[in-house]
């Protein structure tokens, strides 16, 4: 049975009125919203209300957050590569939102970028990334060269993606770990490593994302299914 989003609305109002309203959700490949009033676990982010994330933010990393969203909303560029968005999304269970905004970030949807460290592409991927995650005959040719094609480039970098948030059990240390490399995040024990340009990165990456889906989340919503209250008022 397919429910509306007016569930959405419905929910934030049995909030207690002395509460600030916050609504977790996310949509999952098979666009299924999923609505709370707590954070159910690392996939969830919220879509109404405000949360502040931890830690202090690096100055003038969010400030085109809004700029950011008009253009992502009639680029060319990022139309062209939607399908594969949502395509990466169904393989991986990575929302497509998340790819979108870790892709704005990394390169402003440019598929032919390479950074002095040698990350190519949209999802900016080492080569010896592209051969860890290659599937099937895709390590056929050489990274440098796949991994300036728009759809490996995207299923590559949702797989990592997924892996990550898998291990380490949080988006925000998934994106440290994408960012800082794996080791730092285990010297930091698992939590976001002391680098400003890491934290950055991943507080751009998930307010871009939070913004993404605050606006997409009616529109992709085919089913929604929501969590109980927990009975806790959200901080």
């Amino acid at each position: 049975m397919v429910r509306t989003v007016a569930l959405v609305l419905l929910a934030a109002l049995a909030v207690p009125a002395q509460a600030a309203p916050v609504l977790w959700g996310y949509v999952d490949g098979g666009g299924v919203a999923h609505v709370a009033d707590h954070q159910v676990d690392s996939r969830y982010s919220p879509v109404l209300g405000e949360v502040s994330t931890s830690g202090a933010r690096v100055p003038g990393k969010s400030d085109g957050v809004a700029r950011l969203l008009t253009w992502l909303e009639f680029a060319p560029e990022v139309k062209s590569v939607q399908h594969l968005l949502r395509e990466a999304a169904r393989q991986t269970g990575v929302d497509s939102e998340l790819l979108k905004a870790v892709i704005a970030v990394e390169s402003g949807f440019n598929p032919n970028a390479v950074s002095p460290r040698g990350a190519i592409g949209l999802m900016q991927l080492m080569p010896d990334t592209a051969d860890r995650y290659a599937r099937g005959g895709e390590a056929a040719r050489p990274a440098s060269q796949r991994l300036l094609d728009a759809r490996t480039n995207i299923l590559t970098g949702a797989r990592m993606l997924a892996d990550l948030t898998q291990r380490f059990g949080r988006i925000e240390v998934a994106l440290a770990a994408w960012n800082a490399g794996e080791g730092n995040v285990r010297k930091a024990g698992g939590n976001m490593p002391p680098f400003e340009e890491t934290q950055a990165h991943v507080h751009m990456v998930l307010e871009l994302y939070w913004a993404l889906l605050q606006r997409s989340l009616p529109s992709k919503a085919q089913e929604m299914q929501l969590h109980p209250a927990t009975g806790n008022t959200p901080r």
